[in-house]
């Protein structure tokens, strides 16, 4: 494995991810599935899934991403972020063998894809950073058969790894899951600058096409002054036209004290973003016709008009351009 560094002591520091996990003989990494296998890592978790499904790609939310079309997602184990609210927890947090995952290899990954008619296959319900060879096996066969992929990712790696990975990546959904770095430290156990420095990194080097997602936790990273630091960061570093998606918490794993993050939060999230020029916002697991349609940025008409994942209307034409009068919806359709 070319990411890895070996030390005067004999232990191997993997070099994925910011955490750089000095590992010895047969020792596993933060992320649980990286290890020191006779002076080498390998992942541990190579080819196991722990669940196939076909979803619609704005679920991952990806909506300005080849709309309207089908994606299959696939996880395995482990994650590198130590998140308290993990959705995933079972998964992502278990030093244990999985029972229920199965063996299927990328050839498997690309032919099932092939068979349901996917246009894109999503690495996602845990950080693909850390499955890192066999996201990449997978998307390679991808881009042979022309199926598109996905990565649903917090970003938390390395440059000259990111250099690789979102060269396999034809759209990325990014967490931005706050926008201090108290909040990322308290709650992630992790660093917000690296995670800034991929985003950046993705859209203004790559041809990943790149959406955000933000969940807001009331009480911890939902200040209105929060929201307007991180738009002003996406304007300043991103421009106006990179999606977000302001999405709900709903308590889990360690952050069971924590109410349900009411409608009435996403919207003023919402409403901030737009206010402060962002193109295209939308709220994601809460939301109604308003905060889920994508609306043309220079004459306002709803052109692809949602009603959470139900399509209402559409109203682009076959190269992405508004029917009312013309003008190119960024994204790739």
């Amino acid at each position: 494995m070319k990411y890895q560094n070996i030390k005067s002591n004999g232990k191997i520091q993997c070099l994925i991810c910011p955490r750089k996990c000095l590992l010895s003989e047969g020792q596993t990494g933060f992320c649980h599935v990286r290890k020191n296998v006779k002076n080498n890592i390998i992942l541990d978790s190579y080819g196991l899934n722990t669940g196939l499904a076909i979803d619609p790609i704005e679920k991952k939310p990806l909506y300005q991403f080849y709309p309207t079309t089908t994606v299959l997602s696939f996880g395995t184990l482990g994650c590198n972020m130590g998140c308290r609210f993990c959705q995933n927890w079972q998964t992502t947090k278990s030093r244990q063998p999985c029972s229920n995952c199965k063996k299927t290899s990328p050839e498997v990954i690309v032919q099932i894809a092939k068979q349901y008619n996917c246009k894109s296959v999503a690495f996602t319900y845990n950080d693909p950073i850390i499955f890192f060879e066999y996201a990449i096996d997978t998307a390679r066969l991808c881009r042979e058969e022309g199926i598109k992929t996905v990565a649903v990712t917090a970003g938390y790696i390395n440059p000259e790894p990111a250099k690789e990975f979102f060269s396999f990546m034809d759209a990325a959904n990014i967490d931005l899951k706050g926008f201090t770095q108290n909040f990322y430290a308290k709650n992630c156990l992790a660093d917000i600058r690296p995670i800034l420095d991929t985003i950046e990194y993705v859209v203004n080097k790559t041809n990943c096409h790149v959406e955000l997602t933000t969940m807001l936790i009331e009480g911890e990273n939902d200040k209105p002054e929060e929201i307007q630091a991180e738009c002003q960061w996406i304007l300043n570093n991103l421009g106006n036209t990179v999606p977000l998606h302001f999405s709900a918490f709903f308590p889990n794993y360690k952050m069971t004290d924590k109410p349900a993050t009411n409608f009435a939060t996403l919207i003023k999230a919402y409403q901030i973003a737009h206010s402060m020029g962002l193109k295209y916002v939308y709220t994601g697991n809460l939301t109604n016709m308003e905060t889920s349609t994508t609306y043309c940025k220079h004459c306002g008409n709803g052109v692809i008009v949602r009603n959470g994942y139900k399509l209402i209307q559409y109203n682009l034409n076959e190269h992405g351009e508004c029917l009312f009068c013309g003008t190119k919806c960024d994204g790739q359709y």
